[in-house]
């Protein structure tokens, strides 16, 4: 198989992306805590700005997070058991069995699975835990505030979504995942955002950026002036909801 290229397409605004990317609900983390021991290595790869990885920090003793974008890594949070890396997932440098749960957050469909998943199984310890997770696309509070997210999903920056952005729609169901799968908890996540925070969300998509680069111009102008005028006061805040997915496995024994 021939080498998958590392895309980068967050690196160019990755302050942005710390600024402006939702959370991950708690109960991710919690869960993952109860999989393994906490004196267990933890390896975040792809960490992007480090938003799972802190929380990885705070239930276990050691996460080393990888990514393969040097921007990234310098944009991303300190955490005292935190060792920031820059590395690719396919490479992540990491000693042979040396790792309880490697975690990746909103980027495993970059990867080359096939690549990839060779190396988890040689950092993973035995009976240790994979777990990766992405959110879909978002809906607002209010009808005709939803109907133009959904406008500017599908129809304005649609045909600028990298390919891979498909697995992502399809809830990772149609990724491989050769593990001993476990079935995880059905987890909500959302937030609540004025329109600043949306607009600055949408900012982040790799089709936006894609969208300007081709056509030279920010299409978040036209959908500010859209939103504005159904949004209400532009510091009222509106729930914002996503299909959360996830896949969590154990190491196969030999």
């Amino acid at each position: 198989m021939t080498a998958q290229k590392f895309h980068d397409h967050f690196s160019a605004f990755a302050n942005r992306y710390a600024d402006f990317r939702p959370h991950y609900p708690a109960a991710i983390f919690d869960y993952l805590a109860g999989m393994v021991p906490r004196n267990s290595l933890v390896w975040d790869c792809a960490c992007g700005n480090g938003q799972a990885t802190i929380d990885l920090a705070n239930r276990f003793d050691r996460v080393i997070a990888t990514d393969a974008s040097q921007k990234q890594i310098k944009s991303a949070t300190r955490h005292s058991k935190v060792e920031y890396r820059v590395a690719t997932a396919e490479s992540g440098g990491l000693a042979d069995h040396s790792v309880g749960l490697v975690t990746v957050a909103q980027a495993v469909h970059w990867f080359d699975f096939e690549r990839f998943y060779a190396e988890v199984n040689r950092v993973l310890m035995a009976n240790g835990v994979i777990a990766v997770w992405a959110y879909g696309i978002d809906e607002v509070e209010g009808d005709a505030v939803n109907a133009l997210a959904q406008d500017y999903y599908a129809n304005i920056v649609g045909p600028y979504w990298p390919p891979e952005r498909r697995l992502v729609e399809e809830g990772y169901r149609t990724i491989p995942f050769p593990f001993h799968e476990i079935s995880a908890p059905p987890i909500r996540m959302e937030m609540k955002w004025d329109l600043d925070a949306l607009l600055g969300y949408f900012s982040t998509w790799s089709a936006t950026n894609r969208f300007i680069k081709a056509n030279g111009y920010n299409p978040l102008e036209r959908l500010e002036k859209d939103l504005s005028e159904v949004w209400g006061e532009r510091e009222r805040t509106r729930l914002v909801t996503w299909p959360l997915s996830m896949r969590v496995g154990r190491k196969e024994r030999a």
